[in-house]
């Protein structure tokens, strides 16, 4: 009774299993419920909270992806707006193909995938192995990999065994609590045939990459979304296109590394304080960069998170990968700095916590970091330099040695010292080499800086507003023209005075217009201004007056010493003396002239004459 007793209760173990596999509830993304003693492995949270959407936008979306054109700018800037509101799930579908521009891609290229499958079945069923029992035959797989090394197959066999080896012990670590790819249910079974076909497809579409740890997870999410030849388009344009995931997958591992120095150096940058934090504790970018990045983010507890995160690296590539995971970086930052081990800053850093990567708290955060290409460009030539400066100190190293050997051969058999100079100089110069271009290139864009301006300011002046010296010239002039009115008048005056007898040579004061004598620099550049094309006309003009008003001075005088010969030849010489010794100011006192004395001074020429005299 107590074997049929055991029997029964195994029989009923073993019929509650399927029933217990098939009661498991999956959440609205297909992520299974966790219990209570896995939810600390599996750190998958289930309370989502990301906007729900809305009708009229979800029309406006899909009508808007109807007459999508990915070379438009005005277009990019509309789906960024709607991916700032949130995806639906129902579209992202579609939204994800515009972005990748898969129907081109495949319209563009000789691949076809279905051939590719044939090809990629052939070893399969040489190996005794099918695509739809891949997991369960890794055991196979090895045992069969170890009885080729021994030499009994070609190369080609050895690659493809090796691939589906690598292939199939991804496939049990990718999402294993997701419904396509848990247990041994159909629809499991199918999602894990699915996902080797895409991963085994790509590699040999593309053979220098081929396949890399991380793909599977980048692979998984995309049969999430789209269908199985869509998701391998998508992984296609993913991993080759510039401006995505090209610069983090290859065989070697070393671009991953590499994009992991550039973030170290972008960490340095924007938080110092956080950086040698880290460094004092021993906590490198490497340790949990690489997790990051290679995945995608998709170790994050959050999916609605994490698919707000995808929308985003769908639109703008690599730039947004840096973006989110420094701010992830930055939200952590204040729990960091309180931690003082290792121990407890790794775990922080490759497990987030839920509370982090809620959608209200994590993705308003990545919109908000600001981060643009030009600063990752920046960060990679720091890189690049850094690792040229140690590659020319570790060749320096190696002919400084040889030097070394050498000349200390040389010394032992002519018995001489070797020199140590020409070694350290080198040294010197490749250490400096770095610093000294980084130097030039600031000084270069120094010059050119100030070149620039240099040019604006000597145009500036004449363009620009006036400044205090313009005005100061402006006075001058206006000065100038009173001073050469005063002038030209007071040059009329000595053309009539000279009709009586000699023109005065002698400069006369200029008077400002309070009355007063000008000063010295005023009457020398008025002086300046009358030796003008205008000062040769005017002064042409009084010559001609002159000679005139000479020749009227003699006729009339003939004729008064015919009349009164004594009287009239004394007397006008004496006025003459008289009004050429006038000045602009004459005394009270002094006694008037006769009338026709003084009719006779102020009307030396002719009307027109005098007014042409005015006019200058």
């Amino acid at each position: 009774m107590m074997l049929r007793r055991v029997s029964s209760s195994s029989s009923g173990k073993s019929s509650s299993k399927p029933r217990r596999s098939s009661s498991v509830g999956f959440d609205e993304f297909g992520f299974a419920f966790s219990k209570k003693r896995d939810k600390k492995l599996q750190q998958r949270c289930h309370d989502y909270s990301y906007p729900q959407p809305n009708p009229v936008k979800v029309k406006e979306l899909c009508e808007f992806l109807s007459y999508w054109n990915g070379s438009s700018f005005i277009c990019r800037s509309q789906i960024e707006r709607f991916i700032r509101i949130g995806i639906p799930p129902a579209i992202r579908g579609r939204v994800w193909r515009c972005l990748l521009n898969i129907d081109s891609l495949r319209a563009g290229s000789c691949f076809n995938y279905e051939d590719c499958q044939a090809e990629i079945r052939r070893p399969l069923v040489d190996l005794g192995v099918s695509e739809y029992s891949i997991i369960s035959s890794i055991d196979s797989l090895v045992d069969t990999e170890n009885e080729i090394s021994s030499g009994q197959a070609s190369s080609l066999q050895v690659a493809d065994l090796t691939l589906f080896k690598q292939i199939a012990l991804d496939l049990q670590r990718s999402f294993p609590t997701h419904r396509t790819l848990m247990g041994d249910r159909p629809e499991a079974i199918e999602g894990q045939a699915k996902l080797f076909r895409v991963l085994s497809a790509f590699a040999r579409y593309n053979p220098l990459i081929g396949y890399v740890q991380g793909m599977s997870y980048i692979a998984a999410v995309l049969l999430m979304i789209l269908s199985e030849e869509e998701a391998f388009w998508a992984l296609v344009a993913l991993l080759e296109k510039p401006k995505y995931l090209s610069e983090l997958f290859d065989s070697s591992m070393k671009k991953i590394q590499h994009q992991a120095l550039v973030f170290h150096q972008l960490l340095k940058h924007r938080k110092p304080l956080l950086f040698q934090h880290l460094e004092a504790l021993g906590v490198s970018c490497v340790h949990f960069i690489m997790q990051w990045f290679l995945t995608l983010f998709t170790s994050l507890p959050c999916w609605d998170s994490v698919l707000a995160i995808w929308d985003l690296i769908m639109l703008h590539g690599l730039q947004a990968v840096f973006r989110t995971g420094l701010t992830i970086i930055l939200l952590l930052e204040s729990r960091i700095m309180n931690m003082t081990e290792e121990a407890t800053v790794l775990p922080l850093l490759l497990r987030v916590p839920i509370d982090i990567c809620h959608h209200p708290v994590l993705i308003p955060a990545l919109w908000s970091t600001d981060l643009q290409d030009w600063e990752i460009n920046c960060m990679n030539s720091l890189v690049l330099e850094e690792s040229d400066g140690t590659q020319d100190e570790e060749k320096l190293n190696k002919e400084n040695a040889k030097i070394s050997t050498a000349s200390l051969s040389g010394g032992q058999l002519h018995g001489e010292k070797p020199s140590q100079e020409t070694p350290k100089k080198e040294a010197s110069a490749s250490s400096s080499k770095s610093v000294f271009t980084r130097l030039l290139k600031v000084a270069q864009h120094f010059i050119l800086k100030s070149g620039k301006y240099s040019s604006t300011a000597k145009s500036s002046p004449t363009k620009r507003s006036p400044a205090p010296g313009r005005l100061a010239k402006t006075r001058t002039s206006s000065h100038f023209t009173q001073t050469q009115v005063r002038g030209r008048r007071s040059s009329s005056r000595r053309s009539q005075n000279s009709s009586l007898g000699g023109v005065r040579k002698e400069k006369l004061p200029s008077q400002d217009s309070d009355g007063g004598a000008a000063e010295d620099s005023t009457d020398s550049s008025a002086w300046r201004v009358r030796s003008g094309p205008v000062g040769k006309v005017a002064r042409r003009r009084s010559r001609d007056q002159s000679r005139r008003g000479s020749s009227l001075h003699l006729r009339s005088r003939r004729s008064r010493s015919q009349q009164t010969p004594t009287k009239t030849a004394v007397q006008p010489e004496s006025n003459k003396t008289d009004d050429c010794q006038e000045t602009p100011s004459r005394p009270a006192t002094r006694p008037r002239p006769s009338l026709k004395e003084r009719n006779f001074i102020t009307c030396p020429t002719t009307a027109s004459q005098v007014r042409e005299s005015q006019l200058i």
